[in-house]
């Protein structure tokens, strides 16, 4: 294994899933509950948007890593989870289908209560995504 691969594995966000909301699996990034509650206290109240970037990193052998940034338009918020495709390939299956994006605290009720939804504004940067982490998936020979 190489460093690189190493220290990618090392920065993965391991709090990664998806929850059923009204009837459709809605990928779900889980952030420790006091950066959660800080986040929310700054924002809230307000009407922003927040810029969704997916920058994919693969290494032509199937380790596929999505480094998801998000960056709201107020309280000064950036957030960067890095995902690795390979374990959690329904994430992004699922941003494709519903282009939503959930945030969430560890003691939320997914699909209840206190889960913070995104909706991204160009759904194709979703799909397309997905086209290039199921195809980098494949290791080349």
């Amino acid at each position: 294994m190489s460093e690189e691969l190493k220290r990618l594995l090392k920065q993965v966000h391991e709090d990664i899933t998806t929850f059923n909301f009204d009837g459709k699996e809605t990928p779900c990034i889980v952030i420790e509950e006091k950066k959660y509650d800080e986040m929310l206290s700054k924002i809230a109240g307000q009407s922003l948007s927040i810029n969704t970037d997916l920058n994919i990193l693969q290494d032509g052998l199937g380790n596929v890593f999505v480094e998801v940034i998000l960056i709201f338009s107020k309280g000064n918020i950036v957030e960067k989870f890095l995902v690795n495709a390979k374990t959690d390939l329904a994430f992004f299956e699922s941003l494709a289908k519903t282009t939503m994006l959930a945030l969430s605290s560890p003691k939320s009720h997914y699909g209840k209560d206190n889960v913070f939804m995104i909706q991204l504004p160009r759904p194709e940067k979703a799909q397309d995504a997905l086209e290039i982490i199921q195809n980098g998936l494949m290791p080349k020979n």
